[in-house]
């Protein structure tokens, strides 16, 4: 029996559906909804960027297409984390809006 190295994940986190308002993901035999008007990093973003997640741990998940971290607690609880950051083309229409002011 091989072990894993200390700190290495041994959750294997899955998308396991895309929808036109979300993706589901599959963790440890729970599945989690993320919902693009709570988690706006993965909209309009190709289908490979959104599956390419890694388990960083049991509680942590990377899409290191996105540059985008994300906890378990995060996803369930969205509500409790009101500060999104946005995505770049929201940066680039803002500052568009601020000069033209």
């Amino acid at each position: 029996m091989k072990l894993k190295m200390h700190g290495e994940s041994t959750s294997v986190a899955e998308v396991s559906n895309i929808e036109s308002v979300g993706f589901w993901l599959l963790l440890d035999g729970e599945e989690l909804f993320l919902d693009y008007k709570k988690f706006p990093w993965f909209l309009d973003v190709p289908v490979k960027k959104i599956i390419n997640v890694k388990s960083e741990s049991d509680q942590h998940l990377y899409w290191p297409d996105l540059d985008v971290d994300l906890t378990v607690e995060m996803i369930k609880h969205p509500e409790r984390f009101p500060l999104k950051a946005k995505r770049a083309d929201q940066v680039a229409e803002s500052a568009a809006g601020y000069a033209s002011k």
